[in-house]
This record gives structure tokens, sequence and C-alpha cells, in this order.
């Protein structure tokens, strides 16, 4: 567990440095997760207790729409947080899928522990704050892009944005990430 510790405390270091009392507090509320390829973290109508630190690996949120088709909301990798947020946050059923890409780990931390967190070190209140904010700014980001852009713009944003990604999605999933059919991304 000393990878992963050393992983959220850098991780958490990118806007806060903890003291070591602080530290050893915060550290004690994660949980390491590992799923392998396929594996669902979360599924559509299971209660979501927990948000999710990935350590290593790739996911996709993702539902199915009338068609039986997916449509995938987000890519998330290394250093994102992940998890269905309005199950998380008001304690309902999850709403979409949260399946991984590739090997995972996780670091896993439960409604109640972050909020006693947040209760006792105001520094991760403010944390997870900002982790938020930019996480909304993201997909508002998003939801604009799809609104405003032609699929071609798109692809080429996410190629600038985030040139790694293109390289660990299959061609099929990035298609239905930006919302054309795969003949179309070949065109690009």
């Amino acid at each position: 567990m000393d990878q992963y510790n050393s992983f959220l405390r850098k991780h958490i270091s990118e806007f806060y440095d903890l003291t070591e009392e602080e530290w050893n507090f915060v550290s004690e509320f994660f949980t390491l997760k590992k799923l392998r390829k396929h594996q669902f973290l979360i599924q559509q109508g299971q209660q979501v207790q927990e948000e999710f630190l990935i350590v290593s690996g790739l996911v996709k949120s993702y539902e199915i729409d009338e068609n039986g088709k997916e449509v995938i909301i987000q890519f998330a990798k290394e250093n994102y947080w992940v998890s269905d947020y309005f199950a998380f946050q008001f304690h309902q059923p999850a709403t979409m899928n949260v399946d991984c890409v590739e090997d995972c780990t996780f670091l896993a931390l439960s409604f109640e522990n972050r909020e006693i967190i947040c209760e006792k070190i105001h520094k991760m209140a403010n944390f997870f704050r900002k982790k938020s904010n930019r996480g909304f700014i993201g997909l508002q980001q998003r939801v604009l892009s799809l609104m405003k852009e032609t699929a071609e713009e798109r692809y080429t944003q996410l190629l600038d944005k985030d040139p790694d990604l293109i390289q660990r999605v299959p061609k099929k999933m990035l298609a239905a990430f930006l919302g054309v059919s795969r003949e179309t991304l070949s065109r690009f």
C-alpha cells in the first residue's frame, strides 16, 4: 500500500501540502481496489458508495440509449476521479456504467469518509472543491463542443489535448465518445 499512498500524497500535494499528522489521518480512509479490463467499477442500478481516484488504467463512463447504443460521457485515466456523481452525492442507484477499458487500480473513498476528512481538514475540503470544479469545467466544455463543433473539430481537439488517449482507446469507443460512426471517424 506504500506505493499507492505515495501516489495519493503526490496527487493531493498538487494543491495542498499536508502535515504528517494530517496525512496520516487522511490516508487511513482510502482503500485499494483492482479490476481487470472489461470489469465494471459501477453498474447501472447499483448503489454507489464510493468515488475513485485512478492510480493506473483507463475507464469509460457511459449510458446505453433506447436503441442499445453506448453513449460515452467520458474517459478517465490516471490522476482522474470517477464515479456516478449524482448517485454518489444523493445516495441513489447508478444511472450510468463505469467500465474498465484497461486493467485498473483505484483508491476508493466512501461518501461518509470524504465528509469526515473534509470536516476535520479544511485543506481537503478545498482540494475536493477544486477537483470538482475542474471536472465540472471539463464536462461543460465537452457539452459545448458537442453542441458547437463538427465531429472533425472535436477529433482534432482531442488529438491536441490528449494524444495518449487516442492510442489507448479502440476506434469504436472513440467514435461513440465523439458522437460519430466508426466509418466517419476513419475518414479523419
